[in-house]
């Protein structure tokens, strides 16, 4: 069974570059300003405009006019999703909860004037300011791939045009040929991500071309649900999937994108399709707001997601670090709400309430073999800590296997109304 989901992209006028909220003509409101228009920025934007029932003007600045998930976007590459199931519009942000969406890139920071600096040239000012970039790619992460390369091995680690080339490349793939995998060292986004997606490379390749090969190279020793995924691709994909982990070499990878070769501890293997998934860091703009450390995250307080260098700016997601919650957009989406909550309270004396954190990450290995791993979370003076955990098993029947799969479809349909709607 194949459940899609189906959005209708928002009718924004070809040249606006703001969707704007009506003026209230010599009301003067505290101004919220927002980078990043994905599970966190999103979440956060609507959560303080529509709690704050108009007494707060909020501005969400985010480049794309079309967002489209990383979660699920291995859906995609696996055939069981198209594209635009994943893509969404901020119109009903504007129109619905008086949002100031503006489509522009914010390039820089001023902390102390507490003003956000557009690429347009435009400055906004800020009362309380929150960051929620997303990832970055460390280009010393694999040596010889930079973003420079990503046309010839895609990084897919940030869904649309990506998503596309990877699949594409998958699906003309010559028969018998090697999709590589150059999976990337810990901390990144969406842990179980990686092996989600060898999980549909196989499920397309099982159909369309069954001799060849799928090989991922590995600087981790383990990673998110491994006993799920080797136990899936041994029932549904056996001898497709090899894995290279550190002990073999797989921490001491290089890569050569005219050649299409990868170098594992010295010896050279020739790739039809290599999937660079870089090291990653946070989000450009949250460096040049001056509030990531030496670790290329930014540090937040556990208890409201304030930077732990600025009280009134915000790190919201895979770009924060805030301690056990996984980069995931369950994550992102928690945050925000928490995140939302202080800043009403601190810009209009609402209530504040106790910060209380959740997440959970599903898989497909399969048509309908759907795996989860999640858990509760509460806030610490040192960080946001796992209370209480659970994840899928082997040996689960086929039914309870699709009834988690369908849960999947039901949660994204459910955060992508509490992000947009």
């Amino acid at each position: 069974m194949e459940f899609k989901r189906r959005t209708v992209l928002g009718g924004m006028a070809a040249g606006a570059a703001i969707l704007s909220a009506p003026a209230v003509m010599g009301q003067t409101r505290p101004r919220v300003v927002v980078i990043g228009g994905g599970s966190g920025g999103a979440t956060a934007a609507r959560y303080i405009a529509r709690d704050s029932q108009g007494a707060i003007d909020v501005t969400l600045v985010e480049p794309s006019r079309v967002y489209y998930t990383c979660y699920f976007s291995n859906l995609y590459l696996g055939g069981f999703w198209e594209l635009a199931d994943m893509g969404h519009s901020y119109g009903t942000l504007a129109a619905r909860h008086g949002i100031n969406v503006v489509h522009d890139w914010a390039v820089g920071v001023d902390r102390d004037a507490q003003t956000v600096t557009l690429a347009g040239g435009d400055t906004l000012p800020y009362d309380r300011l929150v960051i929620s970039p997303g990832i970055d790619f460390r280009d010393d992460s694999v040596p010889g791939w930079s973003v420079a390369a990503q046309n010839r091995m895609p990084h897919a680690y940030k869904a649309g045009s990506q998503s596309e080339l990877l699949k594409a490349q998958v699906e003309n793939m010559r028969e018998g040929g090697t999709y590589c995998m150059v999976a990337p060292p810990n901390p990144y986004r969406c842990p179980p991500g990686p092996y989600e997606r060898i999980s549909m490379v196989a499920h397309v390749l099982s159909q369309r071309n069954p001799t060849a090969k799928i090989l991922i190279v590995d600087p981790k020793e383990n990673f998110s649900k491994q006993g799920l995924f080797e136990d899936g691709w041994a029932r549904h994909y056996p001898g497709m999937i090899e894995r290279v982990g550190p002990d073999f070499g797989g921490d001491i990878v290089s890569v050569d994108p005219e050649a299409m070769t990868v170098s594992i501890d010295g010896v050279v293997e020739n790739v039809d399709v290599c999937n660079v998934i870089p090291g990653q860091k946070a989000g450009r703009i949250a460096e040049l707001a001056g509030i990531t450390d030496d670790s290329g995250w930014a540090p937040a307080v556990p208890a409201n997601m304030k930077s732990r260098m600025d009280d009134k700016v915000y790190i919201l997601g895979d770009a924060s670090a805030q301690g056990d919650m996984p980069k995931s957009g369950f994550s992102a989406n928690s945050q925000a709400k928490v995140a939302a909550n202080s800043i009403r309270h601190e810009l209009t004396d609402a209530r504040l309430f106790p910060a209380r954190y959740a997440n959970t990450c599903w898989s497909l290995i399969a048509t309908d073999d759907g795996v989860k791993v999640g858990a509760s979370y509460e806030a610490t003076d040192e960080k946001i800590a796992s209370v209480e955990g659970f994840i899928s098993q082997v040996g689960e029947d086929a039914e309870l296997r699709q009834q988690t799969y369908e849960e999947s479809i039901g949660w994204y349909n459910g955060i992508v109304a509490d992000m947009f709607t």
